[in-house]
Order: structure tokens, then C-alpha cells, then sequence
């Protein structure tokens, strides 16, 4: 669904800029569309169009053409959102909230501080979170709606090869790629150094309990530095996104409540339940983190060097990952970490596959992707020339542009069901 998929990016994710231009700029406005009880100003358009051509030098903003196709998504946004009010979906305070905190990361990242948004808005971020409010959760309805309709579509191998037969020759080519697998290896800390750990977070959460300032500890000894100028605080966050030991305390746990101790693979942490509804947590946590030594480290690396030297000596790479490494992910695929586009690899992962041949693996490197402190060595079996997919080859591949067609397609036919069904117009 490459056209609804880039239209999701450019009119809900690159909000940043959608906000500076139709809040700030503050342009003569009229109404230009009409859709149910919904209305479309000329300043959306506007500031839709600018967004395409901050993104692409090749877009002009002032173009009656770029401003009409603008227009026409925007008019099927209104429709999927009155079509969603339809079907009684609903939107947490909870899922508002953490869209709220995503866009506000984006714009910090976009402006570099929450003070120089504000300079830039002329109004607190509290205000600017409270005049959002209602486009954000708009925005939310309509992305469950597509969800709803188009999540789970799913096509069967007759479907991919009459798709492959009927667009062959109009597929795009598979870029360059490069088949990787690796082996991990994780710390094991010694047992002094986890009693320790354990001893240090069970005397800080006595203090708490007798002080009542989880802040001021989080403060003074969290090891999670990108929670700390939060007070600790995590978010809004569903179920099934933090370590299942680290989840289950956490929903165990009454409001303000503060936890006992709890191991994962990173350390030992506290925690505090801010918030709960069914399926999401508002928490605030000290992290005491299980640092390794150096000589754990480099007892590491000659581990992994071993069973590179293994390698070259003649067993396949793959039955020593499934013998070996601790990442359970891959381990059972042989150490499969995927087929990648070459230039779409992450940095850290690219600056060791350039250096290496094809057959060849890597020296030991920080797995700084894994959220256990971990070392591994890369595999990298062979590079893929671009090509043309052939269902032999590249199935996975073809079946997501299957997909991709199939959704685009339904997309669209459901979109003009909804224009007949639903009043909208076009004010001239």
C-alpha cells in the first residue's frame, strides 16, 4: 500500500513541521471542504503542502495540483474518521497521552528543548498538549479504523504468483543486499556482584518507603540516564512491551505503591506504579544495573574468538549459533539475523559488515541493539547483486508487495463506498 502508507507518513508523522506552519504561521483562512460534520480550512491544505516541500525541493506548495491531491486525502482522512465514529471506536486518555509524548520526543529532537518550543508556540507545553489534544485523538481513531479494516489482510501463494505473473515486469528491483547471522554472547555476573546490586536496591527502596521521594533517589543512583530527567518516569506503556518480570511486578502493584526489588536481564530495579487501566502502565523505575568487569568483558571476547576460529576450522556457522549463542531470537534460525538492503543497514551494524568479505565473520563488538549488555560476531554469508524478485528467491518479498497491492487496492474501493455514503463537498 505504497501510496496510503506514504500519506500516513506525511500527514501523521511528520506533524512537527504540520504544527509549526497551521498553528503558528496563522494564515487567512476559509473553509475549503465540507465532509459530514467535519470541516477542511485552507491553512491544512497549506500546511500539508509545505510539509512535502520542506521534505522534497521537487514539490511546489503553491501548485493547484499538489494542493487538490492534498485536499482529496484530506477529505478521505475526514471520511475514515466520521466512518470510525460510526463504528464506536474509541481512544484512551492513556493511547492519547502517549502519542502526545512521541510527538513531543519528535519536536524536542526537531527544536532541540521543550523551552524552545515554547518560544516558538508563544504558550507552555502544557497548553500546546491541551490545544492537540483533539487533533491527536482524531488522528488515533482514524489509524485504528485503517487498522481495523486493512491490518490483517493477508494474500495466499496463488494470489502472490498471479500478482508476480500479471506486474513482473513493472516490480521494482530489489536493491542490494547482504544475508547476515551472528552469535551473541551475554554477562554473567558473579554472584557477589548481583548480592551486592540486590543488597544496594533493597536498602534504597527502606529509604524511599521512609521518605517518600522516589525523585530524589532516581536522582542519586538510577543507571538509566534517559529516564533520570524525568523523575524515573517510563511513559504510558502497553502490555507486553518491558521484560516479563519487570511487567508482571509492575501490574501487581497498587497506585504509588513502590515494589520490592525486581530482577531482568538488565539489573535490579524499583518501581513505582504512577497509572493503570487494562493493558497499559504508567511507571517510574531506579534502575541499579549490573555493570560487567573488564575481565568479564574480555573473557567474552576470547569466548567468541573461539568459536570464530571454530568457523574457519571447517563446523557452519549456523550449527554453532544454534550450539552457542544466547540471543533465543535467532539461535533456533542459526543465528538469522535477516537479508538487509545495504544501504539501509544500521551504522553500527554496517561499519563492521564493510570491512568483511563475503564468507567471512567479524571480531567480537558491542551488540549495542540488544538490551542485555552483550557481545557478538557477525556472519556475513553473501551479498545479493540487485535483482529482479523471482518467486523462488525472494518470496517473502513478493508477498509483501502483494500485500502492499492488495491493501492499496481495497483502500481505494472502500474509500469511494465511503464518499457515496457519506456527505461531503468542496467549497469553491
Amino acid at each position: 500500500m505504497k501510496n496510503l502508507n506514504s500519506i500516513i507518513i506525511l500527514i501523521c508523522f511528520l506533524a512537527i513541521q504540520y504544527f509549526s506552519w497551521s498553528k503558528v504561521t496563522e494564515p487567512i483562512d476559509k473553509i475549503v471542504a465540507i465532509v459530514g460534520d467535519e470541516v477542511i480550512l485552507l491553512s491544512d491544505v497549506q500546511a500539508q503542502a509545505m510539509v512535502l516541500a520542506q521534505q522534497d525541493i521537487r514539490f511546489d506548495p503553491n501548485d493547484p495540483s499538489l494542493q487538490k491531491r492534498i485536499l482529496d486525502q484530506l477529505i478521505n482522512e475526514k471520511l475514515i474518521l466520521i466512518k470510525a465514529k460510526e463504528d464506536s471506536i474509541t481512544v484512551s486518555d492513556e493511547e492519547i497521552d502517549q502519542q502526545w509524548e512521541f510527538r513531543l520526543k519528535a519536536l524536542v529532537q526537531h527544536y532541540g528543548s521543550e523551552k524552545r518550543i515554547e518560544e516558538i508556540y508563544g504558550m507552555p507545553i502544557s497548553k500546546l498538549k491541551s490545544e492537540y489534544r483533539d487533533d491527536i485523538r482524531k488522528f488515533l481513531l482514524t489509524e485504528k479504523m485503517k487498522e481495523k479494516k486493512f491490518g490483517n489482510i493477508k494474500v495466499s501463494e496463488r494470489e502472490v504468483k498471479e500478482f508476480y505473473e500479471q506486474y513482473k515486469d513493472s516490480l521494482p528491483t530489489i536493491p542490494e543486499q547482504v544475508e547476515l547471522y551472528h552469535i551473541v554472547k551475554s554477562f554473567v555476573p558473579p554472584e557477589e556482584v548481583r548480592r551486592q546490586k540486590f543488597e544496594l536496591a533493597k536498602k534504597v527502596r527502606d529509604s524511599i518507603i521512609m521518605t517518600g521521594d522516589f525523585v530524589q533517589f532516581v536522582k542519586k543512583y538510577s543507571d538509566d540516564l534517559s529516564s533520570v530527567p524525568s523523575g524515573g518516569e517510563l511513559g504510558w506503556v502497553p502490555r507486553g512491551r518491558f521484560f516479563p518480570e519487570f511487567e508482571q511486578a509492575a501490574f501487581n502493584l497498587q497506585i504509588r505503591e513502590v515494589s520490592p526489588p525486581v530482577e531482568t536481564p538488565l539489573g535490579f530495579h524499583i518501581i513505582q506504579l504512577l497509572g493503570k487501566v487494562k493493558d497499559s502502565i504508567l511507571v517510574r523505575h531506579i534502575l541499579f544495573k549490573i555493570t560487567p568487569s573488564e575481565v568479564e568483558i574480555q573473557n567474552t571476547k576470547r569466548f567468541l574468538d573461539s568459536i570464530r576460529t571454530l568457523y574457519y576450522k571447517g563446523t557452519p556457522f549456523e550449527e554453532l549459533a544454534k550450539t552457542f549463542s544466547d540471543e533465543m531470537e535467532t539461535r533456533g534460525a542459526g543465528g538469522f539475523l535477516g537479508r538487509f538492503p545495504i544501504d539501509n543497514l544500521p551504522e553500527n551494524i554496517r561499519n563492521i559488515t564493510d570491512t568483511l568479505k563475503q564468507g567471512e565473520v567479524s571480531s567480537p563488538a558491542l551488540y549495542k541493539t540488544h538490551p542485555v549488555e552483550s557481545y557478538h560476531i557477525i556472519y556475513k554469508k553473501r551479498v545479493i547483486p540487485p535483482h529482479k524478485p523471482e518467486p523462488q528467491t525472494d518470496y517473502k518479498e513478493l508477498e509483501q508487495l502483494c500485500i502492499t497491492f492488495k491493501q492499496n487496492k481495497l483502500y481505494l474501493e472502500w474509500i469511494e463506498e465511503l464518499r457515496k455514503k457519506i456527505y461531503w463537498e468542496i467549497i469553491e
